[in-house]
């Protein structure tokens, strides 16, 4: 009766699973022949965790389920010493101070992104942090990646003249082409690159890259790479028969001593029409995507269904900053229940292996949603009157042993 009471009250309880309660029997010695001695039965209540519950629509961005095996990580408290416990209770809020927590107060954990937005999952619980993007506010982010789609002209007459790496940027020879972007530093300060191309021959290119003012970096010239750029016959980028010094990534050496870091190229694939192209139709840029650049005020908080938790800012600009692991056990239903609907680690249930979700073994992350209780109410009630008549049933028992014995004491009259 317990547990259909536990279950009833968390039929709302988001992530809650329900409560099975079974019964062992207790007997004595059972061989043929022997006297027969009455024995009983003993509870044995356990949580059905790994039964998952249906889907539910949320309009909240930060609240989340999980579409098979694994558990969000969380701790009780923001430290590093608090206690780790596993839920998968998704509805989570920012509070106070920036910190994603659920209904139950426990802090999601999640893996802090570099610039580059990578991490390194070392299967080490410590290497997790409390899941918070209000401390972006105020910051700047410097430039990680530069990609630019672009048509040369290939009816554009080739130069005949002798040209020397860095005559593009000395303004000692006329481009054919360029374009200008602003890059970020690590202080936020904003400095002008100009991409410049010059055609050679035919399906034959040089390219530059320039610092503009050229004092913006100790580069001599302000010139940060060059070299020449090959074309196939139908007008695809020919990598491999370009100098890899236009494709590698830039590490500018400001001369106001801000740090940056390296800055991948994207300026097309081998063979590809993704970046530069060569066909007969004007030179003109199609397309560009520079990130980086001065932080403002965090709008929202987005987390997509790969568990990439994104600062949303009131400029419309987004950054990744974390990435959610999911927690796997060998036996789900060996977990300790904790308060707040949240478990942690038994001697029954194995160690933990926390890994990105929808790898070796992890499910995946489903964002705007959440995981509904698996209590049936209807099966509960069923439950209710059943064990209320097996109750009532057993109770004759005492009241049938009370007129025995009253007839044994009778006896004697």
């Amino acid at each position: 009766m317990a547990s259909v009471a536990d279950n009833i009250t968390n039929i709302n309880t988001v992530g809650y699973k329900n409560a099975d309660t079974q019964f062992r029997t207790m007997v004595s010695d059972g061989r043929g022949g022997s006297s027969y001695s009455a024995g009983g039965v003993a509870a044995v209540t356990r949580s059905l965790v790994t039964k998952q519950g249906a889907p539910l629509a949320s309009a909240s961005p930060t609240d989340i389920s999980i579409d098979g095996a694994g558990f969000f990580v969380t701790r009780d408290g923001v430290g590093t010493d608090a206690n780790v416990a596993y839920t998968r209770a998704g509805s989570f809020t920012p509070d106070k101070a920036g910190y994603l927590t659920n209904s139950g107060g426990y802090y999601l954990q999640g893996w802090p992104l570099n610039a580059q937005g990578s991490y390194v999952n070392n299967g080490n619980l410590g290497a997790l942090a409390p899941v918070r993007v209000s401390q972006l506010t105020g910051t700047a982010a410097a430039t990680t990646k530069l990609q630019m789609r672009a048509n040369l002209d290939s009816t554009a007459a080739a130069f005949t003249g002798a040209y020397t790496a860095g005559d593009l940027a000395a303004g000692t020879t006329p481009e054919q082409f360029k374009r200008s972007f602003d890059l970020t530093d690590a202080q936020g300060g904003s400095h002008a690159v100009t991409l410049a191309f010059l055609k050679t021959g035919s399906n034959a290119w040089v390219g530059e890259i320039y610092a503009q003012p050229a004092s913006d970096v100790t580069a001599t010239g302000g010139l940060l790479a060059s070299g020449k750029i090959a074309f196939n016959a139908d007008g695809s980028l020919n990598r491999a028969g370009s100098d890899p010094g236009m494709f590698a990534t830039l590490t500018p050496a400001w001369t106001n001593g801000a740090g940056t870091g390296p800055i991948t190229l994207g300026l097309g694939s081998d063979g590809g029409l993704d970046g530069l192209t060569q066909f007969g139709g004007a030179s003109a840029k199609i397309s560009s995507t520079v990130d980086g650049g001065l932080l403002g005020s965090v709008a929202s908080v987005r987390i997509s269904d790969a568990g990439l938790v994104s600062a949303v800012f009131d400029d419309g600009t987004s950054r990744a900053v974390y990435q959610l692991p999911l927690a796997s056990f060998q036996n789900p239903d060996g977990l300790t229940r904790l308060p707040g609907n949240a478990y942690s680690v038994s001697d029954q249930s194995g160690s933990v292996a926390i890994n990105a979700p929808g790898s070796l073994g992890a499910g995946s992350i489903a964002a705007s949603s959440l995981e509904a209780s698996t209590v049936d109410l209807a099966s509960e009630f069923t439950n209710m009157i059943r064990f209320q008549r097996a109750y009532s049933a057993s109770s004759k028992i005492i009241t049938t042993v009370d007129e025995m014995l009253q007839e044994v004491s009778n006896l004697k009259r």
